[in-house]
């Protein structure tokens, strides 16, 4: 019998990544230069895990993998950074909807990590335009993630740059992915530490749910 409670998380995710406009990955192909070293941000607006509230809580992943993620050909290797705000029931339910034990969309996606080198709270603050014209992340001294909305000659005044049903998508099917260019991706943590700045990035939202039904 499953005993994982119903949980729910709705709310923006986005990544910087050293590959060129548009990240292929996002196509289901091999990243730019087959290589992929990246930031993936993560912010909940609505969440819990049975009746622990997760509103407003956030986590950083920072990860590397070569070939094409989407063909079974990588084994990404990442380290995650979890909110400090969290208290301790809130962060067991975040360790256990992203390590994929509670089932939905987070464990399809954690069946493709090879290696997590570790998990620290930290502070981290996370904003984003209402009108999708920018997002960021930081955690002070080791991530700084930061995006402002693609646009170019014949792109309409406040319309975004817009994928309908990425066939690559970081947060599962369906879903909007708006693109933009990476201004800063800087990264000094779990051991890896790379300057991506001018590259890809993308936002999707998410509406998760778990644990499976049977």
């Amino acid at each position: 019998m499953n005993t994982t409670p119903q949980w729910r998380l709705v709310g923006d995710w986005f990544d910087t990544c050293k590959c060129d406009i548009p990240c292929p990955c996002e196509f289901a192909q091999p990243p730019t230069g087959n290589e992929c070293q990246g930031v993936l941000a993560y912010h909940i607006r609505q969440g819990n895990f049975g009746d622990t509230t997760l509103d407003g809580l956030n986590l950083v992943v920072v990860a590397v993998f070569e070939g094409n993620i989407w063909a079974g050909e990588a084994a990404p290797i990442m380290g995650i950074f979890m909110d400090e705000r969290a208290d301790e029931q809130q962060r067991q339910a975040l360790q256990t909807i992203f390590g994929g034990q509670a089932g939905g969309w987070p464990a399809a996606f954690a069946a493709l990590i090879a290696e997590v080198r570790g998990i620290e709270f930290a502070p981290i603050e996370f904003t984003i335009a209402d009108d999708l014209a920018y997002w960021s992340v930081e955690i002070p001294d080791r991530v700084v993630a930061r995006a402002e909305a693609l646009g170019g000659p014949t792109t309409a005044a406040g319309q975004r740059v817009q994928l309908l049903n990425p066939p690559g998508s970081e947060v599962g099917p369906g879903g909007v992915a708006t693109w933009a260019r990476a201004m800063v991706n800087h990264v000094d943590a779990f051991g890896f530490k790379w300057e991506w700045d001018g590259k890809s990035s993308k936002h999707i939202p998410f509406d998760w749910s778990g644990p499976d039904s049977a």
